[in-house]
């Protein structure tokens, strides 16, 4: 199939890059007293955590927020680090990461070790709503704020979980994007194109993120099958390929050699790994030039494969989701946020989106080639309440970075 690159419509981001995805590290400590100096220790029967303390500038020295992520390594894990130690030294507190791997059980140890740890508050990114029962009954019983990033827990599928972190004194709220209309869009981009045989690549089954995914992707080709009846789309079961290179590899290779027709393939996200081994997969069979790849994850080289056409669209640019949910436990911890039992309080953050090189290139500059923002905007948003948080959330976005950076 010839490809041909379109020119997508340029959304609001969500401060990022690759979606919201996840993976796996191993289980190493660090601890910085100061920027220059590093002690790493080992411990075997804990998730890794990794201790980042901030320059003491100011009395907020003795903040300690907690950070219980899948992987603070991969593509989008780094990314979300960087972000969130800029944000540590501007504010001079204390950051401490859990590489917890989207393992159920080490998830939930997670909190119970950031508790223990002496963090005032912690922000996950956890993998089903279930695991937040845990996490919320941990943070209530030991006096600890809580926020989620790249989540949100379903108010519709888990109702009394919900209602136990609407009832929290200590859940603090949630940073998430839409994750249907991710779907439906990234579908889109590839129905345009002309494919039609959509092979589709999860990462955890049950995973929160992915199912409101998998929800869009289903939509978007409904709506087109129920517009086009002469001219249908279709989209595969999902082959599940962990947060792995190489379970994107064989995900890949299960979906070409079942369907010869196929056309397009959706690694729908898991950090940035899976995605890769898809790639490969798809190059090595010699089919870069047959099969368009869309996915929720921007690659460090995102800008070259547009180009080559290794990579057809992405959605991405999230990376400073979590940098909310850090400004919001923050004030929580210093009392400026108050008063959250009886309310849930919600904060969306948008994607971006690419498909052409061209695209690329803005994001390249204000995202990747420096951070969207300078220690004293990270100062002032630290002041801003949870209305504007939600407000600077919501508007991060190639053009307000370019805006900002006075050029």
């Amino acid at each position: 199939m010839k490809k041909r690159l379109v020119s997508v419509m340029l959304s609001l981001l969500m401060v990022g890059s690759t979606l919201a995805g996840c993976g796996n590290a191993a289980a190493t400590k660090s601890e910085t007293p100061a920027p220059a100096a590093t002690e790493t220790k080992t411990e075997e029967a804990a998730p890794a955590a990794t201790e980042e303390a901030a320059p003491a500038t100011t009395d907020d020295s003795n903040i300690k927020i907690g950070v219980s992520i899948w992987s603070s390594t991969d593509v989008l894990g780094s990314q979300c680090k960087m972000i969130l130690d800029e944000a540590a030294a501007a504010l001079g507190v204390q950051v401490q990461y859990v590489d917890q791997g989207h393992v159920s059980e080490k998830v939930t140890a997670s909190v119970e070790q950031l508790c223990a740890a002496g963090c005032q508050g912690i922000i996950i990114c956890n993998s089903s709503d279930t695991e937040m029962a845990s996490a919320i009954k941990t943070c209530n019983d030991n006096g600890v704020y809580l926020a989620q990033f790249f989540r949100i827990i379903s108010q519709e599928n888990s109702a009394d979980i919900y209602q136990a972190a609407v009832d929290s004194e200590y859940y603090v709220c949630a940073v998430h994007e839409n994750e249907p209309e991710n779907g439906e869009k990234l579908v889109q981009i590839l129905l345009d194109k002309g494919d039609r045989n959509i092979g589709l690549i999860g990462w955890e089954q049950g995973d929160a993120t992915w199912l409101g995914r998998w929800e869009g992707y289903k939509a978007g080709v409904e709506k087109w099958n129920a517009a086009h009846p002469d001219d249908q789309a279709v989209l595969s079961e999902p082959q599940y390929a962990g947060t792995s290179s190489e379970g994107g590899s064989k995900a890949a290779e299960a979906l070409m050699s079942a369907n010869p027709d196929l056309d397009a393939l959706i690694p729908a996200g898991g950090g940035g790994d899976p995605l890769q081994g898809a790639i490969a997969a798809v190059e090595r069979a010699g089919k870069t030039q047959d099969i368009d790849i869309v996915s929720t994850d921007f690659l460090p080289d995102l800008g070259e494969r547009l180009a080559n056409g290794s990579m057809a669209g992405e959605s991405g640019g999230h990376y400073c989701d979590p940098l909310f949910a850090f400004m919001a436990v923050y004030n929580a911890i210093k009392g400026n946020y108050k008063d959250f039992g009886g309310k849930f309080e919600d904060v969306k953050f948008p994607y971006l989106y690419v498909a052409s090189a061209d695209d690329y290139k803005d994001y390249e500059k204000y995202f990747v080639d420096q951070l969207p923002y300078t220690s004293d905007e990270l100062v002032e948003m630290s002041k801003l309440d949870m209305e504007g948080l939600k407000n600077a959330a919501a508007s991060l976005s190639i053009e307000d970075a370019a805006a900002r950076s006075g050029k």
